[in-house]
């Protein structure tokens, strides 16, 4: 339908002449009181906004649907008084700036994530949040400084000047105590402390096994459980489910009651634990939190230092004489899923004459021609699909139907408020602090530009040539294959949340390719499993993730069998 001219016309005239919206300006002056520190103080500083109380604001921060509104700047040399103004300019997540804040009624709270400054061995200074005891995370760390939430209104024309001050510090946290079956190791690791310039420590939660004290005589296999950081040993419980606990729903898994399942399983694996038939091992889950996550990767890297040799070559060996392991190579198994299943391979490919076996379940990336649904090598940009003429985002989060929460842009965002130079303590920065070269500054260099997306070719080839686990197998199968034979075990669901299945059909096409020598180990799928599945066919996801300290066990056993040296005591640890 033709529009006539003179309506036309006067629709453009009107347009022209309308007055220009003022944009409405939302403020806020954020500070801390003497009360909660009377120390100057680096970091980076968040104002969060959520629409309802049901937790604190600081509790409902993610990348999916659920999350309410966060914003960051980095402070430095911040004084008892000093405000710092969020104004339009101040980036943040899902609402790029303050000014798309929609009106309404919000709670609001700030908090302080702390720094320390870091001389690093190469040369560096740089300032990182160190652990604290609570596994790097950032709403939760002992030290840092945070406000209660209040109650405002933004209206159309904004709110302006809203103080708050942060007038309360996190408290520390108690270390666990031992029990007859559970050990704490705290260790400084000369290594470390080394590199990052200051003392720094290891950990571990052993698990002792039954008769221990009774059977001096005996020497033990060590397993090692990978994955993130444990307060305390988890999935053990001497005592059945409380009688009184509340039941609670886990969405994840669609389930109600889980928590109940969880002790319920915890105390059905002291009674395998217990069982005559069942060997006899040591269980070792690591704390290795590092200023850039809650967990080190296990391998040694240009920006965290060596973790990979303080790990392997000090707290293992401390551990093994205090608890009479076996100390040889053929006597220690890693397993671990999602972050440890990674580096429960990755240790196995690094040091492969000190570990006799790995069972890798649902693992980070292991080939970065598919860094979940990116290619490093040959994409341009992270962040959105090629094409000449449509912008499509590329998913980071889906359930085990395909329905998305969460693109990898949306996930990246989110890391760059929490915090800049990869020191958001969230995922895709701890890749690129593992990972990484440095920067000039002493940081990680970027794999992609956090705002745009747009791949770094350079840092690409570097992640490959140091830490593309498939890529290092297939380059160097002629000296790795004799030490690897039997000892790779990967298992993944089909329908992983974070596409992590699309890596290890890539590490499959190559394992079954090899031939001198075949690498004999196995690679499994579960039919629609999301993230965690670990290789059990018969239970559904939320079951088998909850025996990891057992299920691998009869595969273990087997391998000992096959590959024990000749000489190599197989039977002090066999008693019922």
């Amino acid at each position: 339908m033709r529009i006539p001219f003179l309506i036309c016309s006067l629709t453009v005239a009107l347009l022209f002449s309308c007055e220009p919206v003022i944009k409405r300006s939302t403020t806020f002056n954020v500070s801390f009181s003497k009360d909660a520190s009377s120390k100057t103080l680096d970091g980076r500083l968040l104002l969060m906004l959520a629409t309802n109380d049901e937790k604190e604001p600081r509790f409902q921060i993610n990348s999916g649907l659920t999350t309410q509104l966060i914003f960051g700047m980095d402070v430095e040399a911040m004084k008892p008084g000093d405000e710092m103004v969020f104004d339009d300019t101040v980036f943040g997540f899902p609402y790029s700036s303050l000014a798309d804040v929609p009106p309404g009624d919000y709670y609001v709270q700030a908090l302080l994530h702390t720094y320390e400054t870091f001389d690093l061995a190469t040369g560096h200074t740089v300032k990182l949040p160190m652990d604290n005891g609570e596994g790097q995370q950032w709403n939760r760390s002992p030290g840092n400084l945070y406000s209660e939430p209040f109650k405002i209104t933004i209206n159309e024309n904004g709110a302006n000047d809203i103080a708050v001050s942060m007038d309360t510090m996190i408290p520390p946290i108690e270390e666990p105590e031992d029990t007859q079956w559970i050990k704490h190791i705290k260790i400084k690791s000369e290594k470390l402390s080394e590199f990052w310039g200051r003392d720094m420590y290891l950990g571990a939660h052993v698990l002792l096994p039954k008769g221990f004290e009774d059977h001096p005589e005996a020497k033990y296999p060590l397993m090692i459980f990978h994955g993130h950081f444990p307060d305390d040993f988890g999935g053990f419980r001497t005592t059945p489910p409380d009688p009184g606990t509340k039941p609670e729903y886990s969405a994840r898994f669609d389930v109600e009651g889980y928590n109940i399942i969880q002790q319920q399983e915890a105390h059905d694996f002291y009674k395998r634990w217990n069982d005559p038939d069942f060997p006899r091992f040591l269980i070792v889950q690591i704390q290795h939190p590092t200023p850039y996550y809650d967990d080190s990767y296990a391998v040694n890297s240009a920006s965290q230092g060596p973790y990979g040799d303080a790990i392997t070559y000090e707290l293992i060996p401390h551990i093994e004489k205090q608890f009479r392991g076996m100390g040889e190579g053929w006597s220690r198994f890693l397993y671990g899923g999602s972050t440890g299943g990674w580096e429960a391979l990755a240790v196995q490919v690094k040091y492969p004459e000190e570990y006799n076996g790995c069972f890798a379940a649902c693992p980070d990336p292991i080939d970065f021609r598919a860094y979940c649904l990116t290619n490093i090598y040959e994409d341009k940009n992270a962040y959105y699909y090629d094409s000449g003429h449509k912008q499509l985002e590329v998913p980071a989060h889906r359930d085990y139907l395909g329905d998305i929460t969460a693109t990898i842009k949306d996930e990246n965002h989110l890391e760059l408020v929490l915090g800049t130079k990869s020191r958001s303590g969230q995922q895709w920065d701890i890749w690129e602090a593992t990972y990484s070269p440095q920067n000039s500054e002493g940081y990680p260099e970027r794999i992609w530009d956090k705002s745009t997306g747009d791949i770094n070719a350079e840092v690409a080839n570097y992640w490959k040539e140091n830490f593309d686990l498939r890529h290092i197998l297939e380059r160097d199968w002629d000296k790795l294959g004799a030490n690897l034979k039997g000892k790779i075990h990967i298992y993944c669901g089909d329908m992983d949340n974070y596409y992590l299945n699309n890596a290890v059909y890539l590490m499959e096409d190559f394992l079954e390719s090899t031939t001198n020598p075949y690498y004999d180990g196995e690679v499994l799928y579960g039919d629609r499993a999301e993230h965690c599945w670990n290789g059990d066919p018969d239970q559904p996801n939320h079951i088998s993730r909850l025996r990891y300290n057992s299920m691998y066990v009869p595969k273990i056993m087997k391998r000992i069998a096959e590959s024990a040296p000749i000489e190599a005591d197989v039977t002090s640890w066999r008693y019922r």
